[in-house]
């Protein structure tokens, strides 16, 4: 019998600098956004595999909260995050220092599902921040990257 893999679907932005993919996850809106509303849970779904711990931060996020992370990206470092975009139930989005965002929009698809839609955008970050993005090659990471954290997130919604 083959095995059915999940995957995300990666959705053509027409702009380089923003990475994006979508997938559906069998889970009420509530009990995703609950998910990515606690980052205490992010290193549970991160696709990077670059969140080593949550430091700092509320259990449930809200717009102009802020979070700390352990991270490591050939190097260990922290860094503190602010939620600049939220809808309960339907969007969150956040940045750091570099301002470039990362952002989740949730339709609901009315049947006990949730169509979640994760955008790494680097269109926020300055200048310098892009010489950064670009040297690292930051983008075509930041896809894949994406693509990986939505289906860790199918898999932990849906294991209720």
């Amino acid at each position: 019998m083959a095995e059915n893999k999940v995957r995300a679907e990666i959705l053509e932005t027409g702009n380089p600098k923003i990475k994006s993919a979508r997938i559906i996850i069998h889970a009420k809106p509530s009990s995703v956004f609950s998910i990515l509303s606690n980052p205490k849970r992010h290193e549970e779904i991160d696709g990077s595999e670059s969140i080593k711990a949550s430091v700092s931060g509320p259990d449930e996020l809200i717009l102009s909260s802020k979070f700390g992370m352990k991270m490591h990206l050939v190097i260990d470092y922290r860094i503190l995050n602010m939620v600049v975009e939220y809808k309960k139930d339907e969007l969150i989005a956040w940045r750091h220092l570099g301002r470039w965002r990362w952002r989740y929009e949730l339709v609901d698809l009315g049947n006990g599902s949730t169509q979640v839609t994760e955008t790494f955008d680097g269109t926020f970050a300055p200048g310098i921040a892009q010489i950064w993005l670009n040297l690292r090659k930051s983008y075509p990471w930041a896809q894949i990257a994406v693509v990986k954290t939505l289906v860790r997130l199918k898999v932990v919604a849906e294991s209720k």
